[in-house]
Formats: C-alpha cells, structure tokens, sequence
C-alpha cells in the first residue's frame, strides 16, 4: 500500500463548511476524487519528493501538507506513544491523520511562485542521496530518473493551484 497526497479546490463558503463538519468534507473529496473531477488532484507518492525539493527551494507556502489546520494535534513527538494513542482514536482520519489547508491567499501566493518554477530549477544540483538521507518517502531515491518523476508532476501541480487562485478557492490538503 502506498501513501498518496491529494488536494481538493473548495470555495470560501466550503471551507467554512469543512472547519465545522470535517465528514461533509471527507465525503466531498471522495465525490470528486472518484469523478476525476478537475477540483481534485494527486501527487501520488511523490508528495514527500515534491515537499522537500520546494522547501529546498524556500518555498513559501507548504502546499503538500498544509499550512492551516482543520484538528489541533496534541504537542508531543510524532512517534510518540501519546501521538499514536491520538490519532488511534481520531475521528477525522482521512487516511494518514487529519487533512488541512489552504487559505485563498495562500493559494494565490504559491500560484504565483510555482509560475516561476521550471522541472529544472525543482531538481537542479539536487543530489539523490540528500533525499535518502531525509528518509522522504517513497525511499527509492538511488534509482535513476527518479527526480525526474517528482518534477513531472510540476506542471499539473502548476495548473491546478493557478486554477485555484484564479476562482478564489482555498485547497484542502491530504495524504491517504
């Protein structure tokens, strides 16, 4: 089984909607996802490669994961017995705990920066083994072409966060 990110587009008016009825929400990304709707879209397991090249990069905005959240994680360590034990009994589960999200605003200020990003410039002087040294998942950095894959998905990622700036649209952010 492998971890994919996902992002769903979502009016201003939906969002408040998610913030008070995550299920609702949940239901709403399934909907779209399974229609292939041009509100949904996926990194596949990219999603790791592609966060940690644009942070390299200084990336403004943390469009993989999310810079707002919708479920107030507890302060302790990730791998902790206290994490585990919250998100065992967490109800807004999307599949790798809770989603968030982007504000319109943040969606507007990473358009504009991805319009600037070239495949290239994502992966240039990057070294496979900065990756593996990171543990970013899928962990198959040593293989050839393997940047590449992650850049490719630059263009769509491109297209769909400059649709959503364009509409007004915040995005919900979500690995399952």
């Amino acid at each position: 089984m492998s971890i994919n990110g996902n992002w769903l587009r979502v009016s201003p008016d939906e969002l408040e909607q998610a913030k008070t009825d995550l299920a609702w929400a949940h239901r709403l990304a399934r909907a779209e996802r399974d229609d292939n709707s041009e509100r949904w879209s996926t990194t596949d397991k990219a999603w790791n490669g592609l966060d940690f090249l644009l942070d390299r990069l200084d990336f403004e905005i943390p469009l993989v994961l999310g810079a707002e959240a919708f479920v107030e994680l507890p302060d302790v360590e990730p791998d902790s017995d206290e994490m585990l034990d919250f998100l065992e009994n967490l109800e807004d589960d999307w599949g790798y705990g809770p989603p968030s999200y982007l504000t319109p605003v943040q969606v507007a200020v990473a358009a504009s920066q991805l319009a600037a990003l070239t495949e290239d410039e994502l992966i240039r002087g990057v070294d496979p083994q900065e990756l593996d040294r990171a543990e970013i998942y899928p962990g198959v950095w040593e293989r050839p072409g393997e940047l590449a894959w992650v850049a490719h998905y630059l263009p769509g990622v491109r297209s769909f966060f400059a649709a959503a700036a364009k509409d007004g649209d915040a995005v919900i952010c979500w690995l399952d």
